[in-house]
């Protein structure tokens, strides 16, 4: 390329949005790969300059980019080679050839290898811009898919399903097992349990992650609208049906269909449901046409459906049905070990969504968190670890930022034999010991009510992580 290959023409207003797009320029006149680099860099992009095929493929080898703008006639390796090159390091990169009017099989060669497109010389920065913008839009596209994938995971995941006590660890390698399968699975626990979560985390790890995860209370609605809801209406089906409508079963086709609190299903709709689940198919409210549906249905309850059952509120044949699989998940008192990791987290968490600095939390204000019943389970902690953070000032949770209704539970508070075991036995019953055993007893069991995470630990006890490290080794706990 010449140095008067490029004219230099308005481009208008310049969009000024910040692109993490990287692009790399490689052209055998420097001068000229500049000019389209400087280009470049005054729309926001991160470019990168080769004076050459040599360069440009050393560039390749060393980094990775998203878009590549190549001279396809160069003087050392020409620009099919960098377009090799480049595909071969990311097959994500895209690669704009630049070539003459005698050269324009070469070109469509290069589209023919997967180039996205080419330009004709006398190259304008208008076109060069266009070009790049919009190869670069299916690259932005992509890294905004992997972002929310990834926070999708993050949240969704089993790495969102906190907790390392004996209980949570044994529903994790459950839901692992579960998960990539089409089994139809009911999800058993108190109010407040996390069951949603639990059920995200089966589809955002399954092979329907992908496709929609569709969610609805049936406790929440009434017989005639939650059959709306789940099959859809055509117009005219009932007074307020002005149009066609879709149910969510076909919003969640190819996907999941969660239906919580499914034991307070009406009796008419839990036929329904059970005819769908047999044949696959759905009928629309006031319609006589079926519709093929592909979907998983997770369901949760807090109720004993077998109870349930009995007193003739639910389907014998609907709850085999939904029960292939069944995930019972503990309340928080009986996975209090949990509750360490899950202060850290929520304080985590929320501090990042309302924009506030927390360091910590003090011992004073764990303890009291700790001797809680939690009869709202994990719900209520993370609504009450939400309200410290709202209210905090000097970001260090303490006593001062609880709420005013949260006592703690001096029923649930339960002290330690020499054995290391708890007992609902007084203080007292620990008079008499020598100070050593004592001292073992609470480290043994603080130990165990952070899951083994050393460094809650010591900040439990107050007392460094290199001492804690030497009682336990002295005590043998390990």
């Amino acid at each position: 390329m010449s140095t008067n290959s490029i004219k230099n023409s308005s481009t208008g207003s310049i969009d000024g949005i910040a692109r993490s797009v990287r692009v790399l320029v490689v052209d055998n006149d420097i001068v000229h790969a500049r000019t389209m680099g400087e280009g470049l860099e005054r729309l926001g992009y991160k470019v990168t300059v080769a004076g050459g095929g040599n360069e440009g493929a050393e560039q390749l080898e060393q980094d990775s980019f998203d878009v590549v703008v190549t001279d396809l006639m160069m003087n050392d390796i020409g620009g099919l080679e960098i377009l090799k090159l480049a595909k071969e390091s990311s097959v994500e990169t895209e690669v704009i050839v630049v070539t003459g009017h005698g050269t324009v099989p070469s070109a469509v060669e290069a589209m023919q290898q997967g180039a996205f497109t080419y330009l004709q010389k006398p190259l304008e920065l208008t076109k060069l811009r266009v070009a790049v913008e919009k190869a670069s839009a299916g690259v932005r596209l992509r890294l905004q898919n992997l972002e929310l994938n990834r926070r999708l995971d993050e949240r969704f995941g089993f790495e969102g399903v906190v907790g390392s006590s004996t209980q949570m660890r044994s529903v994790i390698e459950r839901l692992k097992r579960i998960a990539p399968t089409d089994a139809t699975v009911l999800i058993q626990g108190a109010t407040g349990t996390g069951k949603e979560l639990v059920a995200q985390a089966i589809h955002q790890n399954s092979p329907r992650k992908k496709k929609p995860f569709v969610a609805l209370n049936c406790a929440a609605l009434s017989e005639n609208i939650l059959e709306s809801e789940l099959f859809g209406h055509i117009k005219g089906a009932f007074t307020d049906a002005s149009s066609d409508r879709i149910g969510k079963f076909e919003y969640a086709d190819g996907g999941t269909l969660f239906l919580d609190e499914v034991g307070d299903m009406p009796m008419a709709t839990q036929i329904k449901l059970l005819r769908v689940l047999e044949s696959g198919e759905i009928t629309r409210v006031g319609s006589n046409q079926p519709v093929r549906v592909n979907v998983r249905i997770l369901s949760a309850t807090n109720r004993n459906l077998e109870d349930a059952i009995e007193g003739g509120g639910f389907r014998s044949d609907l709850y085999h049905r939904l029960k292939v699989v069944t995930i019972v998940i503990p309340s928080l008192q009986e996975r209090s070990a949990d509750i360490p990791l899950l202060i850290e987290h929520f304080m985590k968490q929320l501090a990042k969504r309302h924009q506030k600095i927390i360091k910590s939390m003090t011992r004073d204000a764990r303890v009291k968190l700790l001797a809680f019943s939690w009869p709202g389970n994990v719900r209520q902690l993370r609504n009450v670890i939400e309200s410290m953070v709202v209210v905090d000032c000097d970001e260090t949770l303490d006593v001062d930022d609880l709420p005013l209704e949260l006592e703690p539970d001096t029923g649930h508070l339960q002290e330690i034999d020499q054995e290391g075991v708890a007992e609902s036995c007084g203080i007292a019953s620990l008079v008499g010991h020598p100070l050593h055993e004592i001292e073992k007893i609470f480290i043994g069991e603080t130990l165990k009510l952070a899951g083994g995470n050393r460094e809650q630990t010591a900040e439990m006890l107050g007392i460094g992580e290199r001492t804690l490290y030497r009682k336990i080794k002295e005590y043998k706990l390990h």
